[in-house]
């Protein structure tokens, strides 16, 4: 059986998640209290992240941009199963590009500011969020989403024809803004139309049916049509 050790409003975990569903590869989730170091995970990734895949082999892969290169590697011609990346260097680099950005610079300026105060502190019990945090947050928020509908309204998809790792990589850190109900879509129109196909997807339902100990998402979080 191959395992996922994850945190469910984790976008690195959710990324990877949309990976297995979209290449059909079945998992078994394991939550993983990254804060407790535990010596047994810290053998399978040392840095004590998540995600971190565990194959039925035994193999061991941390951090979910090599989790994904090792999925495009190991799976992606095998029985046809569509590649992530892209077929030709121009989609290639398009699609490395986005997902750089939005698991760095979105990540940084907006969606790890409301996942650390707003989750982590919660669930792991290290207090109370910053304010000035949740601020840095919210400044940065509306441009990204406003970039997100660029491409969005520019491409068939956000880094071209198809669709990429760099939809799901964007899709797995807007939907932890939405279940924490940052989002205000009615300011994001063609952000809000390219999530609802993302959104649609089989691999996304997995994601829908998340729920997070005294944390409810909005009405409109597992609904297809929002």
């Amino acid at each position: 059986m191959r395992f996922l050790y994850h945190l469910p409003l984790c976008p690195y975990s959710r990324k990877v998640r949309l990976v297995l569903g979209e290449k059909k590869l079945g998992i078994e989730l394991r939550a993983e209290k990254t804060w407790e170091r535990r010596a047994e995970y810290l053998q399978m990734n040392p840095a004590g992240s998540v995600p971190t895949l565990l194959e039925d082999n035994g193999l061991a892969v941390p951090e979910s941009g090599v989790i994904c290169e090792y999925l495009e590697e190991a799976y992606d011609d095998e029985g046809g199963l569509l590649s992530l990346l892209g077929t030709t260097l121009v989609d290639r680099v398009e699609t490395r590009r986005l997902v750089a950005w939005f698991d760095g610079p979105f990540a940084a300026a907006v969606t790890m500011n409301f996942v650390v105060e707003k989750y982590l502190k919660r669930i792991s019990g290290q207090g109370q969020p910053d304010a000035a945090a949740l601020r840095r947050g919210y400044s940065y928020l509306g441009e990204h989403l406003d970039y997100i509908g660029w491409l969005a309204s520019s491409r068939n998809y956000l880094a071209g024809d198809k669709l990429s790792l760099a939809d799901l990589a964007a899709a797995a850190h807007v939907s932890v803004l939405d279940f924490l109900g940052e989002i205000t879509w009615a300011k994001h129109t063609d952000a809000r139309e390219w999530y609802a196909r993302i959104k649609s997807r089989p691999s996304f339902r997995p994601l829908l049916n998340d729920r997070v100990p005294g944390m409810m998402p909005p009405e409109h979080y597992g609904n297809l049509d929002f």
